[in-house]
């Protein structure tokens, strides 16, 4: 491939947009459009929150009572299709899992848990009983919902024992500390925005231009179909990469949204989103023969990602057997890489894996986008 070609490509793509009204009103209008409409909190019914429980109680032996073990009832009456739990016997293992996002909390209950819970029911005594919650703030959802079911547990275990328990929960917040909804939801309507707009325009540019012959004419001269497919890959990646700085930029602005990480990097993503979305979008135009039928493509590009992507609300909340295909769909991978940088400040060494998913998808998907060109153009 020729790099001034491509180059060339991607002036001739500014150009377009510069001069088509439309296009530049779907780039700069409507994510702040998508903003103020989507911006009201979604909330659904969560399951299977990974979370941890490391249990050191060690109970106590009551006469006439018996055996009596505080922590094994608060665990007891934790809604298990609420909360995915698995066991640890080590605080610190917990917590580095915690801090590696392979859970979203830990639930820490102390040798002599049920001893100072026995001990603060005696009037008179400044004895305290607390669990000791470690908790992932970086999606606001999830967390609440943990901490509603910690408390609900807890609620229900001072029902059984007949009374009100001294028990409190001692939270500590690992990432997103003071997060509010507005912070988990504007890195993923930057994703979704971005995947939509670059998809749609991308589509009908090139139904544009195979219905006006602009394409056939382009074809016909010395340039490479990998080098049209590069120079629009060009192009909207970098109209991509300003809708985020747009997007961004009105979310610190207008809700105070945290950026704890590198927002290069988000950029970064956002950019390698654009670059998968322009691909799909070219691929999708060999599919249609003029714009009309764009419109039957539109359930397609806005559904999978709407309902599979994370965006407005949590993939736990997503029927388990459907959730499997969040992994066909890119935005889920750009949505979490964001967030995971805005709200929990990681590097690349921690979204890798989210980039190289990216990374596939551009490949596999350009591959295909200059595949039909040779065949449709």
């Amino acid at each position: 491939m020729d790099l001034g070609r491509i180059l060339a490509v991607s002036k001739r793509v500014f150009i377009d947009l510069k001069n088509d009204k439309r296009s530049l009103a779907l780039i700069i209008i409507a994510p702040l459009f998508s903003m103020a409409v989507f911006g009201l909190a979604f909330s659904g019914e969560v399951e299977n929150i990974g979370v941890i429980i490391v249990n050191h109680d060690t109970g106590m032996d009551i006469p006439i009572v018996g055996d009596v073990d505080f922590a094994d009832q608060v665990i007891d009456n934790i809604d298990h299709d609420t909360l995915d739990i698995q066991e640890s016997d080590d605080l610190v293992t917990a917590i580095e899992s915690l801090e590696a996002g392979d859970a979203w909390a830990v639930i820490y209950f102390s040798e002599n848990y049920t001893a100072n819970t026995m001990a603060s029911i005696i009037p008179f005594t400044n004895a305290s009983s607390e669990i000791e919650l470690y908790i992932d703030m970086s999606n606001v959802n999830l967390a609440e919902a943990i901490i509603i079911e910690v408390n609900s547990a807890l609620m229900a275990t001072m029902e059984e024992n007949g009374g009100s328990l001294p028990v409190t929960v001692e939270r500590t917040e690992v990432y997103g500390q003071n997060a509010e909804f507005m912070d988990f939801f504007v890195p993923g309507i930057v994703s979704f925005a971005v995947y939509l707009f670059t998809t749609l325009l991308t589509l009908m540019a090139f139904i544009g231009e195979r219905v006006s012959g602009t394409l056939s004419r382009v074809l016909a001269t010395p340039l490479r179909e990998s080098e049209i497919v590069s120079g629009y890959a060009l192009t909207f990646s970098i109209v991509g990469t300003l809708q985020s700085i747009f997007m961004i930029v009105v979310g610190i602005l207008a809700f105070d949204v945290m950026i704890e990480g590198n927002i290069l990097l988000v950029f970064m993503v956002v950019a390698l989103l654009a670059i998968v979305c322009q691909a799909l979008g070219i691929l999708l135009s060999s599919f249609a023969q003029r714009e009309a039928q764009a419109a039957q493509f539109l359930p397609l590009i806005v559904m999978p990602a709407f309902l599979l992507s994370g965006v407005f609300w949590p993939l736990e909340a997503i029927p388990a057997w459907l959730r499997p295909a969040s992994f066909l769909v890119p935005p889920s991978y750009s949505i979490t890489a964001a967030r995971s940088v805005m709200i929990r400040g990681w590097g690349l060494d921690m979204i890798w894996m989210d980039m190289v998913a990216l990374v596939i998808f551009a490949m596999v998907l350009l591959t295909l986008a200059v595949i039909s060109l040779k065949k449709k153009g």
